[in-house]
C-alpha cells in the first residue's frame, strides 16, 4: 500500500496536482525546499524532510535528503523481518513512493556564458541517490523521474491502494536509465572541459531517444533515432520538418552524408546523395548555377535520392527540383514562393536545416561505429589536403583552374566511400565512382558516368595507386590532371605513365579511406 511519498523535484510540471491526487487518497507528502512551498502554495499539507531527519538543510542545500531515515524508508524490504524490526528499533517511518528528479545539468551546460563552477553546482548528489535506493528496492516503492507517468501511477493506487511490482520495476528501469544518462553527460562534460584525452578507459555516452522508425535499413529491421542530447545548432538533432512524411533510418543516414560534405564549402553549393555516396555535387556563383550543376553530374543517380542546399531556396531552384522525385530537400531556410511550389508535391520532405549546418566548425570529438562485442572510436577526418605536403610529380604542372578542380575533387572524394575516384570540371562533379573493390573500377565507373564530359576534366582518388592501369584509363577518357595521396613504393609507375600520357599529377600525403 502507497501511505507515504516523498515528492523533491526540479523539474515541477504536473507535480502539484499529482501531489493533491495523492492527499485526497490519503497519502501522507514529505517534501523539500521549493517543492514544499509549491505544493503549500496549493494548498497541501507537506512534511518538511528536516523534521523527519532531525537535521536542518546544509551547505547550501547541497545536503538535505542524505540520512538514514530517508535511505532506510526507501531500501527496507518489506518482506524481510530484520528489515522491519530494525525500522522498529530505529524510529524509522516507510516512503513507499519517490518523486524526483535532477538538477538541470544538461540545460546548465548549454547556457551560454556558464562558468565552470556554475556547472559544477548542478551536478545533483542527493537526487540520484535517493533514486538508486528506491529502483533498487522496487517490490516495495514506486519511483517516479517521468512527469508523464503520473497519470498511470495515480491511476492504480486510486484502484488498488498500491502499484503493480510489474509497473514498478518498469519505473525503476526507467529510473536508472535516467541516472546512467545524467552522469554519462556530467563526465562526457568534465573530460571535455578538462581535456583529459579523447580516448578514456571507459567511454560511455547518453543520447535520448527522438523518434521511431517505420523500419531501418530494410523492413524486417526496426529502428529509432537517438539524438545528442546537448547537439550543436544546425545539427540533424535539431532540424525542422516543414513538409512531408516523417524520415526513415536511410534518410537520416544519407542526410548525414550529404551534410558533411557540404560543411565544406563556403560558397553556393548543393550536394546530391544517394545510398550514403555523392552522386552530384557543384559550386557556383549563386545557388541555381549549384544546383544546375549537381543535377547535370549524374541525372540517374539522383532520382529518389537526397539534394542538400547551403543558402536559401528561392523560386528558381524550387521550380527546377519540382520536376524530379526526390526523397529530402534539405536548406538552411526557404523562401514563401518555394515553399508554395515544393509543398505542392507529397512525397518530398523539406527540412529547414539552420545555418550551422553547413558552417558547423570541426569539433574534436569522436566518431563512432559499432561493431560486434565493442566500438571503433576515432577523430573526425578534418582536412582535406595539407599546402605544405602538396608536390607536383611530374614534369607537366597543373594550371590554376585545374589546380582549383583537383582540389574540389579531392574533397568529393573524402566524403565518398573507397575505393573512391571521382572526376570534376569547373567545380563540379561529372562522373562518381563508389564503393569499389579495385580502383580500376572504380575509375571506369566514373569515367563511364562522365562520358564524353570527361575531355579536359580531372581526377581525384582517395588512395594512392600502385599500379598504372588507373592513369591510361584516365588519358583515354581525355582526363588532364590527377590529385592523390601518393606513398606507394610503386609511385613512380604511375608517375612515369602520366609523363609518357601528358598528365599531370599532384600528390597530398593524406589519405581519405571511408568505409
Amino acid at each position: 500500500m502507497v501511505k507515504r511519498a516523498l515528492i523533491s523535484v526540479f523539474d515541477k510540471t504536473g507535480v502539484a496536482a499529482f501531489a493533491k491526487r495523492l492527499s485526497d487518497l490519503g497519502v501522507e507528502i514529505i517534501s523539500t525546499g521549493g517543492t514544499s512551498a509549491l505544493l503549500r502554495e496549493s494548498g497541501l499539507q507537506t512534511i518538511e524532510v528536516q523534521d523527519i531527519t532531525g537535521f536542518p538543510e546544509c551547505l547550501d542545500g547541497r545536503v538535505k535528503t542524505l540520512h538514514p531515515k530517508i535511505h532506510c524508508g526507501l531500501l527496507a524490504v518489506r518482506s524481510d523481518a530484520s528489515h522491519m524490526e530494525q525500522m522498529r528499533r530505529f524510529g524509522i517511518g516507510m516512503i513507499d513512493l519517490l518523486v524526483s528528479n535532477l538538477y538541470p545539468f544538461k540545460q546548465t551546460i548549454q547556457r551560454p556564458g556558464v562558468t565552470f563552477e556554475e556547472v559544477i553546482e548542478k551536478i545533483d548528489i542527493g537526487g540520484p541517490a535517493m533514486l538508486r535506493s528506491a529502483a533498487k528496492n522496487y517490490p516495495g516503492v514506486t519511483v517516479l523521474v517521468d512527469p508523464d507517468d503520473y497519470d498511470r501511477v495515480i491511476d492504480a493506487i486510486s484502484r488498488d491502494g498500491s502499484v503493480p511490482e510489474s509497473l514498478n520495476l518498469e519505473l525503476a528501469i526507467k529510473a536508472f536509465e535516467h541516472t546512467a544518462a545524467y552522469d554519462a553527460l556530467i563526465s562526457e562534460h568534465l573530460r571535455n572541459t578538462a581535456q583529459t584525452g579523447l580516448f578514456p578507459k571507459k567511454l560511455t555516452f547518453t543520447f535520448e531517444k527522438a523518434q521511431e522508425m517505420r523500419y531501418g535499413e530494410n523492413p524486417q529491421q526496426s529502428a529509432a533515432f537517438y539524438a545528442d542530447p546537448t547537439p550543436a545548432p544546425g545539427s540533424l538533432a535539431t532540424f525542422v520538418q516543414l513538409h512531408g512524411k516523417e524520415l526513415s533510418y536511410n534518410n537520416i543516414n544519407d542526410l548525414d552524408g550529404a551534410l558533411s560534405l557540404l560543411r565544406e564549402f563556403d560558397a553556393p553549393a548543393a550536394v546530391a546523395v544517394k545510398h550514403a555516396n555523392p552522386c552530384g555535387a557543384a559550386t557556383a556563383g549563386n545557388l541555381y548555377d549549384a544546383y544546375m550543376k549537381a543535377y547535370e553530374s549524374d541525372t540517374e543517380s539522383i532520382f529518389g535520392g537526397i539534394v542538400a542546399l547551403n543558402d536559401t531556396v528561392g523560386a528558381s531552384v524550387a521550380t527546377e527540383i519540382s520536376k524530379l522525385f526526390i526523397e529530402i530537400l534539405a536548406a538552411p531556410d526557404f523562401d514563401e514562393d518555394a515553399l508554395k511550389i515544393l509543398t505542392k508535391k507529397k512525397n518530398i520532405r523539406l527540412l529547414k536545416i539552420g545555418a550551422r549546418a553547413v558552417n558547423a566548425p570541426n569539433e574534436a570529438r569522436l566518431y563512432i561505429k559499432k561493431v560486434d562485442g565493442g566500438l571503433l572510436a576515432q577523430t573526425k577526418d578534418d582536412v582535406v589536403l595539407n599546402a605544405g605536403e602538396i608536390e607536383f610529380v611530374t614534369e607537366k604542372r597543373p594550371t590554376d583552374k585545374e589546380m582549383e578542380d583537383l582540389i574540389f575533387a579531392m574533397t568529393v572524394v573524402k566524403h565518398t566511400k573507397s575505393n573512391a575516384i571521382v572526376l570534376a570540371k569547373d567545380l563540379a562533379t561529372i562522373g562518381v565512382g563508389p564503393g569499389q573493390n579495385s580502383r580500376i573500377m572504380a575509375a571506369k565507373i566514373a569515367i563511364e558516368i562522365a562520358g564524353g564530359r570527361a575531355r579536359q576534366s580531372v581526377a581525384a582518388s582517395d588512395a594512392f595507386f600502385p599500379f598504372g592501369d588507373c592513369v591510361e584509363a584516365f588519358a583515354a577518357a581525355g582526363v588532364t590532371a590527377i590529385i592523390q595521396p601518393g606513398g606507394s613504393k610503386n609511385d613512380i609507375v604511375s608517375i612515369e605513365a602520366c609523363n609518357r600520357l601528358g598528365i599531370a599529377m599532384v600528390t597530398t600525403g593524406i589519405r581519405h579511406f571511408r568505409h
